[in-house]
């Protein structure tokens, strides 16, 4: 039996910290980095809990700036 498992990748830089991601993850995934800023002077979001992520895109579809790339693979359970 095989499962789903997803990865995200954050563009840092285009990231403006507006948490819709965070509140749109339903396995609590995505946090505010901690202490972190990107170039522009935002608190920027990062992947806290990689291994719980499913890839179900929905932090990649609420992102206003795109800045949220989600992968899914396949792995035998």
């Amino acid at each position: 039996m095989s499962k789903m498992k997803g990865a995200i990748v954050v563009n840092v830089e285009r990231c403006k910290g507006c948490t819709l991601c965070i509140v749109a993850c339903p396995k609590d995934v995505i946090a505010l980095a901690d202490r972190k800023v990107n170039t522009h002077g935002y608190t920027y979001v990062e992947a806290a809990r990689p291994d719980e992520c499913i890839g179900c895109a929905a932090c990649g579809t609420v992102c206003p700036d795109g800045c949220i790339t989600v992968y899914r693979k396949k792995v035998e359970a």
